[in-house]
């Protein structure tokens, strides 16, 4: 399998003339045939520094899936909780001594973005990173109806803080595939945003200020990974092994309007493009990140760019040029 030349010249244009400073694709089949293109330089400012094969890229929105949703399910599977649990029952001191309709929300509720949680708030500015965690559980957040999906990261930090619970660990220290790491050598890592609130470039430091203010790790973001590690998850999505089957089903099939208990399934104007199958499901990361899987046309695919670099202001319109990649790559291979 060669990267078709279509898809080859709009990452070429977006790095040479569009000021995207890196990218890295890679497709797999499911005859396990792959393909990789590197584009590009891991760090432009304060040095140009030259993207390589195995740099670790900040997959930020890419945590809640590949580490959070799916250690969930690995908890369902071992028998450890379902997915209808209240919240209440793993974390207790959750709105103490408050009303909050909040511990009644499941976890998958949460899992969904339809648990009626606020969109965003600078939970970074709320503190010091034990601050942050006690502030999370006691917060009086504003709460919706159930049922609506309004994508939170506030649903993920708390399902982060459900594992911690549930199996006595924060979750830097819980196991990570090859290729995966929440504790990226910066040397080796490709650099995001020139960030206002810390005063430098990041390299090798969680992008997300919510996350990076609890020590760079929570449930919706802090993981790291390289071409080749997202790549082997890519692989288990579409040809099974990332979960049980059972457990893998659930996390492709419709569980609310446009979303699986893990993914955003294909929808109109979604990431992955208009030539997806209606089976098609994927996921993006606020610093250019994202991953698709389409099992009827039997093809994964993940394109890793520092489009916020140096800043997220002047960023290349990054769902343009997803959606481009993934129909090119539909329409070709």
């Amino acid at each position: 399998m060669n990267i078709p030349p279509v898809t080859r010249a709009l990452l070429e244009r977006a790095v040479n003339e569009q000021h995207l400073s890196g990218a890295a694709l890679g497709v797999v089949n499911t005859s396990g045939e792959q393909a990789t293109l590197l584009l590009g330089d891991a760090q432009r400012i304060p040095e140009q520094i030259p993207l390589e094969r195995d740099d670790w890229w900040d997959l930020a929105s890419l945590t809640k899936p590949l580490f959070t949703a799916r250690h969930v399910l690995q908890g369902v599977e071992a028998g450890l909780f379902d997915l209808d649990d209240p919240l209440s029952q793993f974390l207790p001191e959750l709105g103490w001594m408050q009303d909050t309709p909040l511990k009644t929300r499941t976890l998958r509720q949460l899992m969904t973005h339809t648990a009626g949680l606020p969109a965003w708030l600078p939970a970074y500015t709320w503190g010091d990173a034990e601050t942050i965690r006690a502030r999370l559980l006691q917060e009086p957040f504003e709460m919706q109806e159930p049922g609506q999906v309004v994508y939170s990261d506030f649903g993920y930090m708390l399902l982060g803080r459900v594992l911690e619970n549930v199996h006595g660990n924060r979750l830097k220290a819980f196991p990570l595939d090859e290729g995966l790491t929440f504790t990226p050598d910066p040397d080796r890592s490709v650099a995001t945003e020139h960030c206002a609130w810390r005063g430098r470039v990041l390299r090798g430091e969680t992008h997300d200020e919510n996350a990076g203010a609890q020590g760079g790790v929570a449930g919706h973001a802090g993981l790291f990974g390289t071409l080749h590690g997202v790549m082997t998850q890519v692989k288990l999505l579409l040809n099974g092994g990332w979960l049980s089957p059972a457990a893998q089903a659930l996390a492709s099939r419709p569980a609310a309007e446009g979303r699986t208990t893990a993914f955003v399934l294909a929808q109109p104007g979604w990431s992955g493009g208009s030539l997806c199958s209606p089976h098609a499901y994927g996921h993006t990361g606020f610093t250019g990140t994202g991953l698709w899987i389409d099992p009827v046309r039997g093809l994964g695919w993940t394109l890793l760019t520092n489009r916020v670099h140096p800043s997220r202001h002047t960023s290349i319109d990054i769902q343009a040029l997803r959606q481009a990649v993934g129909n090119t790559l539909l329409s070709q291979l």
